[in-house]
């Protein structure tokens, strides 16, 4: 017999043989794995794992049991991809209140694209949800500690009610246009002209009258159910006059996804103000 070309070994010599073998056959079964037998220049034997074996694997072939270390680092490869696609796709929303009404219900689950805006711009009619801390409500104060404020973001990501200074409100005056209520007929007026709010449902454009010049960089913003909404009109008074920076706004709602009776898309509504620009520089 040749190894590797180096020498031959005497006939008259046996083979060493390991315990446990039988045979010449070179393959030797033990309780532990399956290994094949080879004898070296040296005439020492070393075993080798057959093809498809694991030298490594626990007797009896099983696995390792799933480890609690796996599970978690498998819930923070998740919660990384749920936080991506929260921060920069979209979110989900819980409706709180009856502002909305009747196209938005409490209780709705929306989705809410946040890419829209970093590459297009807001449109009137555009039903949007916006942070509304130092602009509705006054600014936080800076005691939230980190852990709050993880358990918070993973409460938003799964749609769930927060307690955030978070709004949903319509769109009706753009950056630069002058806003007023109402006109002999009860319609709010963009620069002079009448504007059409066909997701108006019999109610009057609003009871209580305003008249404010958008600043820039701004929206002012109203709810549909004009009677029950605590919107721009509220904070007239406020920095701002009520309005909304851009920099405020999280994204434009596009559907509800629950209840399931209730899922739909929503799309931009085509308003118009008869030849008010839809902005101004």
């Amino acid at each position: 017999m040749s190894f590797d070309g180096a020498r031959t070994a005497d006939a008259a010599d046996p083979l060493p043989r390991s315990a446990g073998t039988a045979g010449d056959s070179p393959l030797s079964v033990t309780d532990e794995s399956v290994t094949e037998e080879s004898v070296t220049a040296e005439g020492d034997v070393r075993r080798t794992p057959r093809d498809g074996a694991d030298a490594h694997a626990p007797r009896g072939g099983r696995r390792p049991a799933f480890s609690l270390g796996r599970l978690l680092v498998l819930l923070a490869i998740a919660a990384v991809l749920v936080a991506g696609v929260r921060a920069f796709f979209v979110q989900a929303f819980v409706i709180p209140t009856e502002s909305m009404r009747p196209m938005l219900q409490v209780g709705d689950r929306v989705l809410v694209d946040r890419l829209g805006y970093r590459i297009g711009d807001v449109h009137r009619g555009d039903v949007i949800v916006f942070d509304g801390e130092g602009v509705f409500d006054p600014p936080a104060d800076g005691t939230r500690s980190p852990l709050v404020a993880a358990g918070r973001a993973f409460a938003g990501a799964l749609g769930m009610p927060i307690g955030e200074s978070d709004y949903v409100k319509r769109v009706v005056g753009l950056p630069g246009e002058r806003i007023a209520c109402c006109d002999a007929a009860g319609r709010i007026t963009v620069d002079g002209r009448p504007l059409e709010e066909p997701y108006l449902t019999g109610t009057r454009a609003s009871e209580i009258p305003f008249d404010i010049r958008v600043p820039s960089g701004r929206y002012w913003v109203m709810g549909d159910n004009r009677n029950d909404s605590g919107d721009s009109r509220a904070h007239l008074g406020d920095p701002g006059g009520g309005t909304v920076p851009k920099d405020h706004v999280i994204g434009r709602v596009v559907s509800v996804w629950w209840p399931w009776n209730r899922a739909t898309g929503i799309g931009r509504v085509d308003t118009s103000a008869r030849g008010a620009q839809e902005g101004a520089p």
